[in-house]
């Protein structure tokens, strides 16, 4: 018989198979989770497309409320002519993939416990309280401005901080063009959120094939909010991003030359939950490896996490207090959940 997914875990790397060595960075307690029917299949053409061009032409309030339409109701939306080469997309994703590819005593010399390492890989582990194996492999990295950030990155393969650095620049272009848009949709000043902003986080993503008798038991990522502003994700050309949509799962498919950005934690806060945190898991196959690119967008560190002044009316209470980030980043940690459900800590006390 073959090994187990478990079995094949700890064999590979040991510290999980003692609990004394196991480093949660969190857990998912299942009530957080919505109990939702399986993925709706039917729902063609659900993922919101805009095109990005039009934000730079005479109908740009028009695709400014899209946008906000997007946000509001579903939470995501995906966003063509987008201006990022397609070349550099390619580079991106063959980079990933080869970084992916080395030995594994190669890829682990990045490994750490840290969350605010520079860089740090986190691996796939068993999660022994849900009977799961979360597979997901990421490489996680600050990447802004380039140069202050290259010199930490892999030097192997060779090309990786080249093609890693002219992605990572052309991304926050977007970045910042959408936000911008972001914030005219919820009638704040065009600055208003980049006047927030700290950095640019990356997480290189590998999901590898799964073994089909282990499909049931294996997760890419489990259900989760990211705790950005927004993010922006690349994917490959392999299914495998579902999202809550109208209280069921459905799955977001790879578009041609098209990203997929989705609201997080910072961006609920701030538009006084008008635009809701999404809720997103990523599944594996047992075919073809996946990988994603995402782009984190987040505040600086003493930046003001509240509800826009301009938001908050008699009709429209402030549902949060005013916080800075750093204080919602180490709350994070402490609370052990993964979705937007740690931002209750920080709601407004009610008359």
């Amino acid at each position: 018989m073959s090994p187990t997914v478990f079995q094949q875990a700890d064999a590979l790397h040991p510290a999980l198979s003692d609990p004394k060595n196991v480093q949660y960075t969190y857990t998912d307690p299942l009530s957080e989770v919505p109990a939702l029917s399986g993925v709706d299949a039917s729902f063609d053409g659900s993922t919101p497309i805009i095109d990005m061009e039009g934000l730079l032409g005479p109908r740009r309030s028009e695709f400014i409320k899209q946008i906000g339409h997007a946000c509001e109701k579903n939470g995501f939306f995906a966003v063509r002519n987008h201006g990022i080469p397609e070349m550099k997309i390619s580079n991106m994703l063959d980079t990933a993939r080869d970084f992916f590819h080395l030995p594994e005593e190669e890829r682990l010399k990045f490994r750490s416990s840290d969350p605010d390492s520079i860089i740090r890989l986190v691996t796939g582990f068993q999660d022994k309280t849900r009977n799961i194996f979360v597979s997901r492999q990421s490489l996680k990295f600050h990447c802004h401005p380039v140069e202050d950030f290259k010199s930490h990155w892999p030097s192997t393969p060779p090309s990786f901080r080249e093609k890693v650095g002219e992605y990572c620049a052309s991304v926050r272009k977007v970045e910042v063009a959408i936000l911008e848009a972001i914030s005219e949709s919820l009638g704040l000043e065009r600055d208003y959120i980049d006047r927030l902003l700290k950095g640019h986080y990356v997480s290189i993503n590998y999901y590898p094939a799964c073994q089909e008798s282990e499909l049931d038991v294996t997760h890419g990522v489990r259900t989760h909010t990211d705790p950005t502003i927004i993010t922006i994700l690349m994917q490959d050309d392999v299914p495998g991003l579902q999202v809550i949509n109208d209280d069921k799962w459905i799955d977001v498919n790879p578009i041609p030359d098209a990203v997929v950005v989705h609201v997080g934690d910072m961006l609920q806060a701030l538009s006084n939950c008008r635009y809701k945190s999404l809720l997103h898991q990523a599944i594996v196959n047992c075919e073809r490896e996946r990988v994603s690119i995402a782009s984190y967008c987040y505040p600086s560190d003493d930046a003001a996490i509240g509800p826009a002044k301009k938001l908050i009316d008699d009709d429209h209470p402030a549902i949060y207090k005013d916080f800075t980030y750093k204080e919602f980043h180490e709350s994070m940690w402490r609370v052990k959940c993964s979705t937007a459900k740690r931002l209750d800590l920080f709601m407004a006390e009610s008359d």
